[in-house]
This record gives C-alpha cells, structure tokens and sequence, in this order.
C-alpha cells in the first residue's frame, strides 16, 4: 500500500463532498444543536500544544452540562479529575479547540471548533455547580463552526445496541504505575483500592 502525499491522492479515494453538504457548517448553533446540547452528557474536547501534540480530553456531568450562552458562545465547567491538566494548558497557550459531544441512543454527534479561553470568576464557577458543588474552573468556547455529523460511524460501531456490547471492562491502574514504582502486587492492589474510592467516594473531590 502506497502512503498517500496529496490531497489529490485523498480525493482519488474520498470524493469530494456535495456542495450541499457545505451548506450545514455554520458559525453558530441552531435550533436543533441548542436542544441536542441540553440532552449532552458526554464531550470529547480536543486542544493542541505548542510542539503540536494533540490532546482529547472526556468531559461528562449532567445532560445539559455544557452551558449555552448565546448561539456562539458556550460555557464548560471543569470537574475534579486527573490533574495533569494538558488541555487546560493548551488553551492557555493558544486557545484552539475541537469538540464532539455525544447523547445517549442518538446517532447524530455534534461537531464544534473554535477558539476559548479560561475563567475562575467566582460567580461563574459557582453557576456551573453540580450536586451543590462549584466547578473549578469554567471554559468559555467561541464557535468557530458547528455542524452535525451522521450517524453512520455510530450504526457501524453498534455503540447504542447493548446486544452488541462486549463484557464489562475495566483498566487496572495498578498495573501501569506499580512497576514503574518499584512496587509488587501488593502496591497494584493499593493502587486499584484508591482508584475504587475515586469512583465510588470521591467522585467530585480529589481529597
């Protein structure tokens, strides 16, 4: 298989699309895109660093978590998580941002890019609380272009059908960091206790 080196080459495989297809970017949220936002629970948000590393960071909380202020502006409460805080910095840095948000049994997601900045107004992150609890931050995202995408990938994927779900998973952090630290199975087992309580005790809270 040949590397492809133009976008000519691309297009000899992936046609270029309809022009009526154009005709669904728009600068700023719809009718449709301000209600699929309140039934949101889940977002995938990418942001890019200075040497270019691009980051894709989850982000779920209540439907509806992501906050619309206005047809080209939105509002994202930031939660207590790992603390690396890679996209965080990368806004701070250059403000460039893309994000997918998902609904539950839709197959439809929505696509946004844009620029957005972060605040620690008090006011604001108190607005953004959940389960009376203020987000940390909040990130303000300035609509670049917007527009749905097609269910196809989700059909494909069969990613609403429980029927096709795989078993139940889970990633044992123990086994990533243990080693690292010099520690033996009783250190991968301390490491998962701790991840247990994050999820089931600490959920909103670090301490």
């Amino acid at each position: 298989m040949a590397r492809l080196t133009s976008v000519d080459a691309l297009r000899s495989v992936i046609k270029p699309p309809n022009a009526r297809t154009f005709t669904k970017i728009t600068p700023e949220l719809d009718e449709q895109a301000i209600d699929f936002l309140k039934r949101c629970p889940f977002a995938l948000v990418s942001t890019v660093s200075e040497d270019g590393t691009v980051e894709v960071s989850p982000k779920g909380d209540e439907p509806g978590f992501i906050r619309v202020e206005d047809p080209r502006t939105l509002l994202i409460p930031e939660r207590t998580g790992n603390n690396l805080a890679f996209g965080l910095t990368n806004i701070i840095n250059n403000g460039r941002v893309g994000m997918i948000m998902l609904v539950p049994a839709t197959g439809e997601t929505l696509r946004i890019s844009g620029t957005a900045e972060i605040h620690d107004d008090a006011d604001l992150v108190a607005s953004l609380s959940t389960l009376g609890k203020p987000a940390l931050l909040a990130t303000r995202v300035h609509i670049k272009h917007c527009y749905f995408h097609c269910a196809r990938s989700i059909l494909r994927a069969k990613l609403w059908d429980p029927t096709a779900w795989p078993a139940p998973g889970r990633v044992s952090f123990g086994k990533i960091l243990a080693p690292k630290l010099g520690g033996d199975e009783a250190l991968v087992k301390q490491i998962d206790a701790g991840i247990d309580g994050a999820y089931t005790q600490r959920l909103w809270s670090n301490g």
